[in-house]
């Protein structure tokens, strides 16, 4: 299967984070989307592995997303070496996008950073021929991504970019909630965390709100970029 964008999060809920509402509208506008989470998040004070599990299907459905797979890394303890960028570049290999969307580049957690710098260490990688994988038995062909993009995450990052997602924040709200062991709830006697206040949660929306007012649009999600953007036209911006 050939995607035109992948998206990878360190932890399941990260993609939902930082960039579901440009997934959503990318969905709408009839690109096909997966997300490949890197670990199980099982080192999240609440919750388990398991939840997690259901969690991130929940949130698939609820994104209409064409694949979600995981790759079962040692949360906190995974590595940007040969071994992780070889599964990577499988899956950049398996399902060929254009675009990829990662981790943000610098963050207060610290697989956030290394997931980052390890997806797009294996976009380049994967383009190489010499580089073999092989997936059921069969030898893949290289294939290097034309774009990866970095969305932003706990730290306000300044965007060399913003997307609007104007319409989609709805969509987005539930697929966070959809992770209802990680986020705000009231009812709950677990551990508290920096994720788990309705500060956190509202800041989701407010950020979105923020960046949508700089732009002249209700809500807008911002990424970096590894290279200068280019457009053809001054008309091509908003």
């Amino acid at each position: 299967m050939k995607l035109d964008i992948l998206a990878f999060g360190a932890h399941p809920d990260d993609v939902e984070l930082g960039c579901a509402g440009t997934i959503a509208k990318e969905v709408s506008l009839g690109k096909s989307v997966g997300i490949i989470d890197l670990t199980r998040g099982e080192l999240g004070t609440r919750g388990s592995a398991e939840i997690r599990d259901t969690e991130s299907g929940n949130a698939a459905k609820i994104l209409n997303i064409a694949v979600r797979e995981n790759l079962n890394f040692r949360d906190g303890f995974f590595k940007n070496n040969e071994k992780h960028q070889l599964e990577v570049i499988r899956m950049i290999r398996k399902y060929k996008p254009e675009i990829v969307l990662c981790n943000a580049i610098d963050d207060r957690h610290i697989d956030h950073g290394k997931g980052s710098k390890l997806v797009s260490d294996a976009c380049f990688l994967s383009g190489l021929l010499k580089i073999e994988t092989s997936l059921n038995g069969n030898i893949q062909d290289p294939w290097r991504p034309k774009l990866v993009y970095h969305y932003i995450q706990w730290k306000n990052i300044e965007p060399d970019f913003v997307v609007d997602v104007t319409g989609f924040m709805d969509i987005k709200t539930k697929a966070i909630m959809a992770y209802d062991s990680q986020f705000y709830n009231p009812k709950t006697n677990e551990p508290e965390t920096p994720i788990t206040s309705k500060n956190f949660l509202d800041s989701v929306k407010y950020r979105a709100q923020d960046l949508g007012r700089l732009i002249g649009v209700e809500y807008a999600e911002g990424f970096t970029a590894e290279r200068y953007l280019a457009v053809n036209s001054l008309d091509d911006l908003i």
